[in-house]
């Protein structure tokens, strides 16, 4: 699913300590409540283009920026002209992302955050997601 990263690098990547998305939530057609575990650097839990969302939908529409079969490339990433992302309180666990269009109503998407950091640290290359996450929402 994410960018190909040779083997030692996953090795070292995995034990960086990181924060992973518990939970997405659609709370409006154009805005979503993601939840994070531990607090964040709130420079990398901001930047839009850590962030990709793919839906189910063989070409990405609405507020996703992957199709089904698509991997995940620096190039389609969320842009910045597509939303923004802001703390919903000082936590630096909460966020929304607020996109200028819509999810597509009746699609899956799911919500995959990468290179986002602990608070106070900085480096981790990999994914904010694991088995346990809640990261999928189906657009109202």
């Amino acid at each position: 699913m994410i960018m190909d990263i040779p083997s030692h690098l996953d090795h070292e990547r995995q034990m960086i300590p990181h924060p992973i998305l518990v939970e997405v939530r659609q709370t409006a057609p154009n805005q979503l409540l993601m939840m994070y575990d531990q607090r964040t650097d709130l420079a990398s839990a901001t930047n839009v283009s850590n962030y990709w969302i793919r839906s189910n939908m063989a070409r990405p529409a609405g507020v996703a920026s992957l199709g089904m079969s698509d991997a995940l490339t620096p190039e389609n990433a969320i842009r910045h002209e597509m939303g923004r992302i802001t703390p919903v309180d000082n936590t630096n666990m909460r966020f929304v992302i607020t996109f200028r269009s819509n999810a597509m109503s009746g699609v899956l998407h799911v919500v995959l955050p990468c290179f986002v950091n602990l608070a106070g640290r900085t480096g981790f290359r990999g994914e904010n997601w694991g088995p346990f996450s809640r990261n999928a929402f189906v657009g109202i």
